[in-house]
C-alpha cells in the first residue's frame, strides 16, 4: 500500500464520507444541512438568516433559469458563473429538487477523492511517496467545501487532471479540463494563466491558440453573457459585502488589525504558519527557479497562486472559511512544486497542514 496511488484517495473518501454523513445525521437526515440554507434568500426575508455560499449552488441547480433564480442570489453574476457544479448536480439528479442535495453531497466526496488520486499519480511519477497526496485530500479548505456543497473539490480536481494531461503530453485534454475548471470556480484562473504564459515563453503559438479556443474563448463568451443577463461580469472579489483586491501584499490581513488587533494576532498564530509563510516561501522559491530559466507550469503556477493569496481582500481574510477555501490552490501549487523538484524539507513539513482541521472542531 505504500506506493499505491489509489490508497490516499480511498482514505480521503472514507474520512469525508464519515464527516459528511455525520453532519447529515445530526440534522435528522436532511442533506440540505450541508448547504446551510438561509431564510433571507430562500424565503425572501430581508431580516432573515443569511445562510452560506452552498445555498446558491442548490438554488441554481434546482432552477437554473436566470430570471427566476436571480432573486435568490446575493451577487447574481458572481454566483452564476460557477455553473458547472449546479448543472452536474441537476443532471445526475434528473432535475429532481429533492435529489439534488444528495447528489451534491456525493459529488463533494467523489470529486475530492478523484482529485486526490490524480495528485497521488503525479507524485508517484516524480518519485515522491503518493501518500503525500493525503495532504491535498484532507486540507481543511477542501474538507469545508465538501461539507458545505461548494465547488473547490471539483474545480481543483479538474486542474490536477489537466496537469496530469500536460505531463502525458495530452494538451487538448488539458485545455478542455482547464476550461471546465474555470466554469467550476474562477479562483483557478492563476493556473490557467500560468499555462498560457508557459506556452508564450516557449513560443508554442499553436498551443497558445489552442488553449485560448478551448478554454479562454468559451469562458470569455460566458462572462459576456453574464454581463448581458445580469448587468455585470462574474469576476470579482466575492459575494455580498466583498471588498476589493489589495495592491500591497497582505494588506487585506493587516486591515483586520485596524478593526481588532487581538484578532489579527490570533490570525497570525493560526494562518501565519499555514498560509502566510507558505505563500512567501513559494513566491521566493519558485521565483528563484524561474529566474534561472526554469519557466514551467510548476514555477509559474506557484508564483501566480502566491501573488493571488497576497492580494486577497480584507473581506476574505475576515472570513476564515473563505480564506481556507481560497488557499486550496496555494496548497496544490506548493505540493506539486515541491514534489516536481524533490524538495524534501517542505514535503516533510507538509503533513503539518493537516493540523488545520482543528478549525473544524473549533467551529
Amino acid at each position: 500500500m505504500r506506493n499505491n496511488s489509489l490508497a490516499p484517495a480511498l482514505a480521503t473518501a472514507a474520512l469525508l464520507i464519515v464527516y459528511v454523513a455525520a453532519v447529515i445525521l445530526q440534522a435528522g437526515g436532511d442533506p440540505l444541512a450541508l448547504a446551510r440554507i438561509g431564510t433571507r434568500f430562500s424565503q425572501g426575508d430581508p431580516q432573515g438568516s443569511e445562510g452560506y455560499d452552498g445555498q446558491f449552488v442548490v438554488y441554481i441547480a434546482r432552477d437554473p433559469m436566470p430570471e427566476s433564480v436571480v432573486s435568490r442570489l446575493d451577487v447574481p453574476a458572481y454566483r452564476y458563473q460557477r455553473i458547472l457544479l449546479p448543472m452536474l448536480a441537476r443532471a445526475f439528479a434528473w432535475g429532481d429538487a429533492d435529489g439534488i442535495p444528495w447528489v451534491l453531497a456525493v459529488l463533494g466526496v467523489l470529486t475530492q477523492s478523484l482529485g486526490t488520486w490524480v495528485v497521488a499519480v503525479l507524485l508517484k511519477r516524480w518519485g515522491v511517496n503518493p501518500w503525500y497526496a493525503l495532504v491535498y485530500g484532507l486540507w481543511v479548505g477542501f474538507v469545508l467545501a465538501a461539507r458545505l456543497d461548494l465547488p473547490e473539490p471539483l474545480a481543483y480536481g479538474l486542474v490536477a487532471a489537466g496537469f496530469l494531461a500536460i505531463v502525458d503530453e495530452r494538451h487538448l485534454l488539458a485545455w478542455l479540463l482547464m476550461g471546465l475548471a474555470l466554469f467550476a470556480k474562477e479562483a483557478v484562473l492563476p493556473f490557467a494563466a500560468a499555462l498560457g504564459l508557459v506556452y508564450l515563453w516557449q513560443r508554442e503559438w499553436r498551443r497558445v491558440v489552442g488553449l485560448g479556443l478551448a478554454a479562454g474563448l468559451p469562458y470569455g463568451l460566458f462572462q459576456l453573457w453574464l454581463w448581458r443577463v445580469f448587468g455585470a461580469s462574474g469576476l470579482g472579489s466575492g459575494g455580498a459585502y466583498a471588498t476589493a483586491f489589495e495592491w500591497a501584499p497582505f494588506m487585506g490581513l493587516l486591515r483586520v488589525g485596524y478593526y481588532d488587533l487581538p484578532l489579527l494576532l490570533a490570525y497570525l498564530v493560526v494562518f501565519g504558519p499555514s498560509i502566510i509563510l507558505p505563500t512567501i516561501w513559494g513566491l521566493v522559491a519558485a521565483s528563484r527557479r524561474a529566474i534561472k530559466g526554469e519557466v514551467n507550469l510548476w514555477t509559474l503556477g506557484l508564483i501566480l497562486e502566491a501573488l493571488s493569496v497576497a492580494a486577497l481582500p480584507f473581506s476574505t481574510f475576515a472570513e476564515p472559511g473563505g480564506l481556507l477555501r481560497y488557499s486550496c490552490g496555494l496548497l496544490l501549487a506548493v505540493l506539486l512544486f515541491a514534489s516536481r523538484y524533490n524538495l524534501w524539507r517542505p514535503l516533510r513539513y507538509a503533513p503539518l497542514w493537516l493540523a488545520m482541521n482543528a478549525v473544524l472542531w473549533a467551529g
